[in-house]
Order: structure tokens, then sequence, then C-alpha cells
């Protein structure tokens, strides 16, 4: 026969868990995909919950009030939200690529509604954004991730976080110094081919004013640019790798600023 009973101190603690991986699939690249529905999503949390509660070494949570417990689930809450973000901002980098793409493509004005964000997107970036979704499903990244947030409740302890607000900001600091420098690594070949071809419109509207460049330009910087974005798709695994690396590096120094 099951015994499933449980007292209140259990499901207080069960919740506590709860509330930490909820915020984190709420936040976390792949996880957070709003075409996956939010029963999938609540599910998925439960049951890890469950699994987590069952296998890690239980601390005594103390508090005497109600406002106290409040305070609890307030810090788990950003403890699973901070850990999730860390990986989020890193997967940002590929719409920030996009944008900068399409402008010198000519495709600016072209809007997408992202199916993982509801949101307008623009073309480039919604197929850099699946191309390095695809890359994080085939190289297990997500199993990271789930490793990552496990393995923080051993680091940090129900009701453990301690927010060093100085090593979180200093992070944030470095990865933001970055995130120009690997955005534009990603269109790099668009970028070169596209001041190639700008330098030759201009020698050619030189040499026959007579032809309206404009009109030709714009026609040929579509063509081009999708031609070095279809002929640049092989570079993508190792940029994706870059990113990658960049997310681990922000989970982890997210979750040593709350140690």
């Amino acid at each position: 026969m099951i015994d499933i009973s449980f007292t209140y101190a259990d499901l207080e603690y069960f919740l506590l868990i709860l509330v930490r991986i909820s915020c984190f699939v709420y936040a976390a690249p792949f996880f957070s995909m709003s075409n996956v529905p939010r029963t999938v999503k609540v599910g998925f949390s439960i049951f890890v919950s469950y699994l987590l509660y069952n296998a890690i070494d239980r601390n005594e949570v103390v508090y005497s009030t109600l406002l106290g417990y409040a305070v609890i689930v307030a810090k788990e809450a950003l403890t699973g939200f901070v850990i999730g973000w860390g990986a989020q901002i890193c997967a940002s980098v590929t719409s920030f690529a996009g944008s900068i793409a399409d402008m010198e493509i000519g495709l600016s004005m072209v809007s997408l509604l992202d199916p993982a964000t509801k949101q307008q997107a623009t073309f480039t970036g919604v197929f850099y954004q699946y191309m390095f979704t695809l890359f994080m499903i085939i190289t297990g990244l997500y199993e990271y991730l789930l490793r990552a947030l496990a393995e923080s409740f051993i680091l940090i302890p129900i009701n453990g976080a301690m927010f060093k607000t100085e090593a979180l900001l200093s992070s944030v600091l470095l990865f933001l110094a970055d995130y120009v420098s690997i955005g534009f690594r990603i269109i790099m070949p668009i970028f070169c081919a596209m001041i190639f071809l700008n330098c030759v419109l201009g020698v050619l509207a030189k040499v026959s004013p007579q032809l309206n460049m404009f009109a030709v330009g714009m026609q040929l910087e579509v063509l081009v640019g999708l031609g070095i974005l279809l002929l640049s798709t092989q570079m993508l695994p190792a940029l994706a790798d870059n990113i990658f690396v960049q997310m681990k590096r922000m989970v982890v120094s997210f979750v040593e600023g709350m140690v």
C-alpha cells in the first residue's frame, strides 16, 4: 500500500522547492517558450520539484509568522528567476544579431510574429533564434541547465540565498562587454559582404550615372544578404558553442553571487 501522508512542514518545504523551479522555468531559455502549453510547464515544474524533494537533503526552515514565510517564498522565487535569467540574457544575443543583420540586408521593415515569445521580431532574428534553440537541443544544454538548477539546492539551500549585489552586477557588466562583440561576430559575414557591395555600387554609380543604382542596390542587397546568410549557416555551430560557454559562465557566476 502506498503511503502518501505528509505534514504541514513537508508541504511548506515542497512549495518552496516548487517556487524556485517554477520561476526558473518561467525565465530560462527553451523552458520559457510561450508556445509550450502552460499545463505542460506547471506539470513539469511539479514533477521536477517532487524528484528534488526526495533527492536533496532537507534543512530546517525557521520562521515565526506568515510574513516570514512570504519573505522566504520571495527569496526562492528570486533565486530561481536569477538563475534562469542568467541563461536567458545570453540567448537574447541572437535577437540583437538578427536585428543588425536585417538593417544591413534591407529587411528591417519585415516583422514576424515569433511564436516563442508572442512578440514582433525580425526575420533574421527568428531564424537565428530557432537555429540556436535547435543546437541547444542537439547538444543537450537543457540538461546542463536542469543539472545546474538541481545543484543550486546544494550550494544554495532553501532560505539560504545571500544576494551579493556587487557580484551579480559585476557578472552582468562583464557579459555586456561581450554582448556586442558576440552579436557582431554572428553577423560578420553579412556585414562585410554589405560593405563590399556598397563600395561596388558606389563605383558603378560614378561610372554609369544614368543607371538607377538605388533601385538596383535594394534588390542586390536582399539577394546577396540572403545568399551570405545561407552560406554562413555552417558557421553557426561554432558561434552557438561560444554563446553556450557564455551561458554556462553566467549561470555559474550568478549562483556564486547568491552563495
